[in-house]
């Protein structure tokens, strides 16, 4: 790789900047440096980004094609979170197709267009709970926002009550950028102790739910599904099946507060719902940057420059979202009537995101019940301001205090 690679934010603060940066440079992809110390290349084009997301020659398996990772390196710093594990994540060719093909029944659409009835119901009782707050005030991500995806994944995936919470601390820490190497390797420890005790709960007391089905096949005679598979499959369907949808909701919410004359065509059903959710997908979408792809041999880009085999890659939705190549000089204003909102929000190729239409489905269910219900919402600026999650991997709200009316 070349020398002098951008440094990026680990907190995040500032992503859309670092990506109009990263484009002043002038290429389809720009080399910069992770926590940590990690290079990578950062493909700012939305165009060069999706080619890459379906290219045979790109891959998930640092185990296989990041030389890095192969001789001992990052191996007990952050990244471990996210690379270290053995998923559909992080599998490449036949062992990807093989575990996404024992996920896949938990998000068919049958199985999805089941949970409206649901998600309607814990919608509804969210809101009737935040209704009866004494001041008219809310912080909308923990009282809306973040429990109702995490409540229909632990659901479909039968994570007992008392689990929860663990499990959405563990998981909101996965997806801080700024902790040290230490508190990153005690993260991957108690978070693996944590579904392994659910893998012997669920063998001892199956239901019917995705973690029992999951075990079935674990344990069926000749599964080529081994107990870390299992177990790191888990976390990757649990983690990815809220955190993102949290985000998408928070984002939007923000998005139309902060851009009222949209919210009120949006009201008035000028606008549907679901085009706010698209463009929030592209504006901001919940997974700003996602670490990491190699590349199994050189990879020529269309301006000349070499991503060579062995080099890792950074998938750049956010970047990739407000490509003014792709959505001209608009491109960092959010428009819900925008023609063209076509987005990466959700992957593309075949590590597509298997929960997208979960996602999609909570989120235009939860967006217009909670302005049904509270028409006059509006950000609380009062209290304090809303605050975004330190992380250069997930975009959304940490805090997003609110007024009811």
């Amino acid at each position: 790789m070349p020398d002098q690679p951008y440094v990026i934010d680990p907190a995040g603060a500032d992503l859309h900047g670092e990506a109009d940066r990263l484009r002043e440079r002038g290429g389809a992809a720009e080399l910069i440096e992770l926590p940590g110390g990690i290079r990578a290349w950062a493909p700012t084009q939305f165009e060069i980004l999706k080619r890459l997301l379906a290219d045979d020659r790109v891959s998930k398996d640092p185990n296989q094609h990041w030389p890095a990772w192969i001789n001992g390196e990052y191996r007990e710093s952050w990244i471990n979170l996210w690379v270290g594990v053995t998923n559909m994540f992080t599998a490449y060719g036949a062992d990807h197709r093989r575990l996404r093909k024992l996920v896949s029944p938990a998000f068919t659409k049958r199985r999805t267009d089941a949970l409206r009835p649901r998600i309607e119901e814990l919608a509804a009782t969210l809101l009737d709970r935040m209704a009866e707050a004494p001041d008219g005030r809310a912080e909308l991500r923990s009282a809306y926002a973040h429990p109702l995806p995490m409540r229909v994944i632990c659901e479909l995936f039968g994570l007992p009550e008392d689990k929860r919470a663990d499990t959405a601390r563990l998981i909101e820490a996965n997806m801080d950028t700024t902790i040290t190497p230490e508190q990153a390797m005690a993260t991957y420890r108690e978070v693996h102790e944590l579904l392994a005790g659910l893998v012997e709960l669920k063998r001892e007391q199956p239901g019917d739910d995705m973690t029992t089905a999951l075990i079935a096949a674990r344990d069926e005679e000749g599964s080529r599904l081994t107990e870390s598979e299992l177990i790191d499959t888990l976390l990757l369907v649990i983690g990815a099946g809220h955190e993102t949808t949290v985000n998408l909701i928070g984002n939007a919410v923000h998005a139309l507060l902060t851009h009222p004359d949209q919210l009120a065509r949006v009201l008035s059903a000028e606008i549907p719902w679901s085009e706010v959710i698209e463009e929030t997908l592209r504006w901001t979408p919940s997974i700003a940057n996602l670490p990491l792809r190699y590349a199994v041999e050189d990879i020529k880009l269309p301006d000349g420059m070499l991503i060579a085999r062995g080099d890792a890659i950074l998938a750049t939705y956010a970047a990739a979202g407000r490509d003014p190549l792709r959505h001209g000089e608009s491109a960092g204003r959010f428009d819900l009537t925008r023609a063209d909102k076509e987005h990466l929000a959700f992957g593309h190729g075949v590590h597509y995101c298997v929960g997208a239409p979960l996602a999609r489905l909570e989120a235009s269910i939860a967006l217009p019940a909670l302005f049904a219900r509270f028409p006059g919402l509006s950000l609380d600026e009062e209290q304090e301001p809303a605050r975004l999650a330190e992380s250069f991997i997930g975009h959304g709200y940490r805090a997003l205090p609110v007024r009811l009316s």
